[in-house]
């Protein structure tokens, strides 16, 4: 073989090997990003789970002062129960819907000086803010992860290793809540 001939034959496996390693790496690359946006879901169930379950005790102490409040509790046992079956969609409605519930209740409470005076409903509302805060906070690590993924597999060169693999949907505020909120005196 003359040195041209190796040379091509050099080149060739050369471009092979280049090839080879970005494929490798795309694939990994998009199996890690989708890998993190499981990963960024289950730290959402986690704070909902959390929510889940201290619910329950916020309402049986609010329970205590207002007995006439009956439908508030129903709405929040419904969305409770929601919230830990059903799709992600499903959950994150369930979740929205508690949120909303779980400020009705907490406008409730501003009838009740007694129970705003409570020290087991004040813990119970800041634990409640706390895990508020986490969700929301996961629900924006979770957006992100979302946006860096749909970000690899629909440009270049990553959409040519993305293997047909589908854009993933963002967490989205119910329109409801994205309206400004009204302030009286």
């Amino acid at each position: 073989m003359d040195l041209g001939t190796l040379f091509a034959i050099g080149g060739i496996l050369f471009i092979a090997v280049v090839f080879i390693l970005v494929l490798v790496y795309y694939y990994n690359r998009i199996r890690v990003l989708s890998n993190r946006i499981e990963e960024a879901w289950a730290q959402i169930d986690v704070q909902l789970k959390r929510r889940y379950d201290l619910v329950p005790n916020l309402v049986q102490t609010v329970k205590g002062y207002a007995k006439h409040e009956r439908e508030i509790f129903e709405k929040v046992s419904e969305a409770r129960e929601r919230m830990v079956s059903g799709t992600r969609e499903d959950r994150m409605e369930a979740s929205n819907e508690m949120t909303r519930t779980l400020r009705t209740l907490f406008a409730v409470a501003e009838n009740y000086p007694q129970l705003r005076a409570s020290e087991n409903f004040k813990l119970l509302q800041e634990q409640l803010e706390g895990i508020e805060g986490k969700i929301a906070y996961s629900r924006q690590y979770y957006n992100s992860s979302v946006l860096t993924y749909n970000n690899v597999i629909t440009t270049i060169p990553g959409m040519w290793f993305a293997g047909g693999r589908e854009k993933n949907a963002f967490l989205e505020i119910p329109e409801e809540e994205r309206e400004a909120v009204k302030v009286e005196f």
